[in-house]
């Protein structure tokens, strides 16, 4: 199984967007109908979507559900995950019995610990953990507060939790076509035996390349977003490349 690519529909106000280091002011809007877009990436051949309901990582609680729901709708193939306002065992259980896949805990992985635990034990397989990193150093509340944990620190609260893998964002580098942080990423992966899926900044096949050269050493997946949006990347030369590896 070569690098497995996710990507990202980041949703606000309904629309899908792409944000700038997380910068909610600086978002530009690519489509008004995220359905639309979820069948585009299926048809392109992706196997995975990576939604983010980025109002709902700002509220605490699902912001952007009619959109979500929407996405689900058109694409009942393709497995779905979903991070962004999911803070509580009821809204883990409600959006996986509504056909996401996998949830993200993102937050709640800083906050709660427990309830990532309990939520990976009641779905086993169906639990993700987001780790977002400015300089190292985790941030929660849709970026806007930094923590003083290190990635490294807060994944290893979770070895033995059961959690699905580790959605790592480099927020500094997020939508800013910049290249991937491979090091940290890589230190990461190296420091917990979860899988890890890298995220925020890849800009070209190069990032790909390079992320499948060490796909070995516990890098799963890559999520990408702006870098597809704008043509940088071609879906079926990316496809392609790590169907190669």
């Amino acid at each position: 199984m070569g690098l497995r690519i996710y990507p990202a529909i980041d949703l606000k106000g309904g629309q899908v967007v792409r944000l700038r280091r997380g910068d909610m002011a600086q978002a530009t809007v690519y489509s008004g109908r995220p359905q639309e877009q979820a069948r585009s990436f299926a048809a392109q051949g992706f196997s995975w979507l990576h939604v983010v309901d980025l109002d709902g990582a700002f509220a605490g609680r699902p912001a952007n559900a009619a959109a979500v729901e929407a996405i689900l709708a058109a694409v009942p193939g393709v497995p779905v995950q979903l991070g962004g306002g999911i803070r509580d065992m009821r809204t883990v259980d409600a959006w996986l019995a509504r056909g996401v896949e996998r949830a993200i805990l993102g937050s709640a992985a800083v906050k709660n610990p427990d309830l990532v635990r309990a939520a990976c034990a009641k779905h086993p397989g169906r639990v993700a953990v987001g780790i977002d990193a400015r300089q190292g150093m985790v941030a929660v509340e849709g970026w806007a507060e930094a923590s003083t944990m290190t990635a490294s620190d807060l994944a290893r609260r979770f070895e033995d939790a059961g959690v699905a893998a580790i959605i790592y964002t480099d927020i500094d580098r997020d939508g800013m076509l910049r290249g991937v942080n491979l090091e940290a990423t890589l230190a990461l992966a190296r420091a917990v035996s979860l899988p890890v899926i890298a995220s925020g900044g890849v800009a070209s096949l190069d990032d790909l390349a390079a992320l499948s050269a060490v796909a070995s050493e516990g890098i799963e997946g890559v999520v990408i977003g702006r870098a597809l949006y704008d043509g940088r990347i071609d879906a079926a030369e990316a496809l392609a490349l790590v169907a190669d590896r």
